[in-house]
């Protein structure tokens, strides 16, 4: 079994930063992409950005990424994904998920979740 375990949450005032960090329990070239969901009480998960961790180029991202207000990157050695997250609004509070395709098991793993809590 695949563990997802993120760090970084937490409270922030706005126009603040926080950098979210996911490492896998196995290689992350079990993956063909991670990066990052978020949710909020009574709404659906929401892509926040993702990223391949193979050699193919590209990346998928909300629009708040496409902004540049949210970058994903990773760290191949590290079996690590990270998100940076600049000039933070209120709007950006949410539950922060770690998410990771598993191309071997073929199937989605989600990490546990990390609060995100941006004062205004």
């Amino acid at each position: 079994q695949v563990q997802l375990v993120e760090t970084g949450g937490g409270l922030v005032q706005a126009g603040g930063s926080l950098r979210l960090s996911c490492t896998t329990s196995r290689s992350i070239f079990r993956f063909n992409d991670m990066g990052w969901y978020r949710q909020t009480p009574g709404n659906q998960r929401e892509l926040v950005a993702l990223v391949p961790t193979g050699t193919s180029g590209g990346s998928t991202n909300s629009a708040d990424s496409k902004k540049g207000r949210f970058t994903v990157s990773r760290d191949n050695a590290k079996n690590t994904v990270y998100l940076q997250m600049n000039s933070l609004e209120p709007e950006d509070t949410a539950v922060y998920y770690c998410y990771g395709y598993d191309i071997y098991d073929r199937r989605v793993y989600w990490g546990q979740g990390t609060q995100v809590t941006v004062s205004a």
